[in-house]
């Protein structure tokens, strides 16, 4: 069973409608999925589906002591999706205990898929990165925008940093060093990854060790969604300099999906993109990113079982060239509206001017973030 998290460091990046419409594909492709709604904060996954508001899910399974939890895998409408909802309506379910989640962990790694969907919440809690590190290919979720990049960026460092936390053991020297680290505040919010590594090495070699195994199988993935043009990939490559620079992790780029008001229109008609306009940009977008995975687990081993590393400047070329091709059938599309007459040219001017007000409340975003960063360096 291949298990791909998902997740984003941030809300409303549309992660949720990648994980749903992923699934779905992966499904029509003929594999066995299970989509595991996994923001147990906010468990909304099911309006995406446009299945039933769930009457039992993870939440009600943690509570009933003698609940089953195949009793929460359900059936969908969709060809070979299962689907297992998280109950956000009950108090306190996102604050997982330690044995709770291991306990979750251990039933989804039980379950008999080619495919486990992890749509996990926003933000870098213990749970939400344990959940992440199921797998060592998870895939992140960011936009263009400034807050987004940065935390993504933030996400991975809370990632790297859990991953060495797991490497220490029990009264080492390592341990002792990182929990001095913990007492000043101040000098976790300035933590430099590689400098701590330095420090660990020579401090605790046992330890050093065991964290280079962790990273050396670590490969995430990366979606950049809602591109407005091709330019926005630049966002992408300065994200993945800034994590080989600073973290010591590079990203494969599995793709880009350009934003699509046609999303909120299928929204409200309770139908997944993909099936709502399957010829759109967007779903089109969904089905490439689909494939790129098939392709990627059905290569993951060569004849003698050794992994076969993707390429991974390569995959970033092929999203630059993904975005221009995008940005051009996103034109054609509208062009097709406009003859059609499902789109006037007022819809036009309007769609133009919502997107000025976007760029005007970016450039403000950034520039305030620039200042931000000026006043924090010495």
């Amino acid at each position: 069973m291949h298990i791909i998290p998902i997740a984003s460091g941030k809300g409303g990046v549309g992660k949720s409608l990648i994980a749903a419409n992923l699934s779905i594909a992966l499904g029509q492709a003929g594999k066995r999925v299970c989509l595991a709604d996994l923001d147990l904060g906010g468990s909304n996954l099911h309006l995406i589906l446009g299945t039933p508001s769930p009457s039992r899910g993870i939440g009600t399974y943690l509570s009933a002591p003698n609940s089953s939890f195949e009793e929460i895998v359900s059936e969908t409408d969709y060809e070979n999706l299962f689907f297992i909802p998280g109950d956000a309506e009950i108090p306190g379910i996102a604050n997982l205990q330690a044995g709770q989640r291991n306990r979750i962990v251990r039933r989804l790694m039980g379950l008999e898929m080619d495919y486990l969907i992890l749509d996990l919440g926003a933000g870098t809690n213990f749970n939400i990165l344990d959940f992440f590190l199921m797998s060592n290919k998870g895939i992140i979720i960011t936009t263009p925008t400034p807050t987004a990049t940065v935390n993504a960026y933030l996400f991975l460092k809370n990632i790297a940093f859990r991953q060495i936390t797991m490497a220490v053991k029990k009264d080492s020297a390592a341990a002792d060093f990182l929990d001095r680290l913990k007492r000043d505040g101040t000098a976790l919010q300035r933590v430099y990854i590689p400098k701590l590594l330095e420090h660990i090495k020579s401090a605790d070699q046992d330890t050093y060790t065991a964290y280079l195994g962790r990273a050396a199988r670590f490969h995430p993935r990366l979606i950049l969604n809602m591109l407005e043009n091709p330019d926005d990939t630049e966002k992408a490559n300065k994200l993945r300099r800034s994590c080989q620079q600073y973290l010591d992790i590079d990203m494969e780029h599995l793709g880009i999906i350009y934003r699509d008001d046609l999303q909120d229109t299928a929204l409200r008609s309770r139908l997944p993109i993909i099936l709502y306009k399957p010829q759109s940009v967007l779903a089109q977008a969904i089905y490439r990113i689909a494939d790129k995975i098939i392709q990627s687990e059905d290569s993951a081993e060569d004849a003698d079982g050794a992994d076969v590393l993707v390429d991974l400047d390569e995959s970033y070329q092929n999203a630059e060239s993904e975005a221009s091709s995008d940005f051009e059938a996103k034109l054609g599309y509208l062009e097709e509206l406009m003859q059609a007459g499902a789109l006037t040219m007022g819809d036009l001017i309007e769609t133009v001017k919502t997107q000025q007000i976007e760029i005007n409340h970016l450039k403000k975003e950034n520039r305030f973030l620039k200042s931000k960063i000026l006043k924090s360096v010495p």
